[in-house]
């Protein structure tokens, strides 16, 4: 198994490793001319198996600032993939031509499965429902240099919480900060997954759930509005029963604190009105170009590869257990060993994290 610096979920790594990547990309942001040539000679393989505007772009944007090229796909029809190609030749061959890669797939745990053969260092950029830790970093950037500060916040998540990838991240990730606090606002078929929750009532986090986003918006000092994602809905009848339930728009924002924030990862739809743009608290374009700085500074991190890598694989394998969600990579590529982590009646699957019981 290899042993590069792969991020695949940022809390693979602590506090002070996210602090020092946050710095670092001050410091581009800062003086960017002094990074102009730093990956000058190396090459950076983009895997991108669904659509993306912001996060492809911003990556490559901040390999080309870098001084870096860039070879791959953003279409897998374009690819072998359409000849029935398997993520493992997939990747594995690209992989091999490349210094680092970043991937974006459809399927949750999917990153990690790449990561387990790869020939290089491997970035996540979005396994499906599951994780966006890139996005995640990008969102802790602007909250450092537009808030000042990572704690004492009371942050809240509006929108499809269940397969909102950007909101599973981020609050795995402000969880580890001091005195945070989350508001939930969800309709009951889109609540944030019970994993999540668990994770914040074993840390000791203070969350609540909500149906209306009226009545907590005034408690927030940040607002991280999501998009109900069609593409994760099994039907369009499905999406369209929760399209529309919360957009955000100016009579919301006079009952919110003069100083709250609001981020959106992006692309939105119509959950925050255009008329919300020109608020001086609206700084989801300007969120968009922390997240090319912070980029920046994690590709400069993961190529040197300084200090021991964390475990791809913390558990061991089980061989006759079969993860319990049907979205996990596990079901597609079948040659994927089952790796679980956990000795009782729950088992945790290594690429989704889904809990299965045997």
């Amino acid at each position: 198994m290899s042993e590069f610096l792969h991020l695949i979920d940022l809390n693979d790594y602590n506090v002070s490793w996210w602090n020092t990547l946050l710095r670092l990309a001050h410091e581009i942001r800062t003086s960017p001319e002094e990074y102009s040539k730093a990956c000058e000679g190396k090459i950076m393989g983009t895997l991108f198996y669904e659509p993306s505007t912001r996060t492809q772009m911003s990556f490559q944007t901040a390999m080309l600032r870098l001084g870096g090229t860039i070879i791959g796909f953003d279409n897998p029809a374009t690819s072998s993939v359409a000849k029935g190609e398997n993520l493992k030749d997939t990747t594995k061959i690209v992989s091999g031509y490349a210094d680092i890669m970043v991937m974006r797939h459809p399927v949750e745990g999917s990153v990690k499965a790449a990561a387990l053969t790869a020939e290089c260092p491997v970035i996540n950029a979005g396994d499906g429902g599951h994780l966006h830790p890139t996005q995640t970093l990008t969102d802790l950037f602007t909250l450092i240099e537009e808030k000042g500060r990572l704690e004492g916040l009371t942050i809240g998540c509006c929108g499809d919480l269940k397969n909102g990838r950007t909101v599973h991240s981020l609050i795995k990730a402000m969880s580890c900060y001091k005195d945070n606090k989350f508001i939930l606002v969800s309709t009951e078929e889109l609540a944030v997954p019970a994993y999540i929750k668990d994770m914040l009532s074993a840390a000791g986090v203070e969350y609540k759930e909500a149906r209306s986003l009226d009545d907590v918006i005034g408690e927030l000092d940040v607002l991280y509005m999501t998009r109900i994602q069609q593409e994760r809905f099994a039907s369009e009848e499905e999406y369209k029963k929760q399209k529309g339930a919360y957009i955000l728009d100016k009579a919301k924002m006079k009952k919110a604190k003069s100083d709250m924030t609001v981020l959106h990862p992006l692309p939105r739809v119509d959950e925050i009105a255009i008329e919300v743009d020109d608020d001086e608290r609206a700084k989801y374009f300007e969120q968009a170009k922390y997240g090319m700085y912070i980029r920046m500074a994690l590709i400069l991190t993961v190529l040197k590869n300084n200090g021991k890598p964390p475990k791809l694989i913390k558990g061991r394998e089980h061989k006759n257990v079969e993860c319990s969600n049907p979205a996990c990579i596990t079901h597609r590529e079948l040659y994927l060993p089952h790796y679980f982590e956990g000795n009782s009646d729950i088992l945790t699957c290594e690429y989704c994290d889904k809990r299965t019981l045997i």
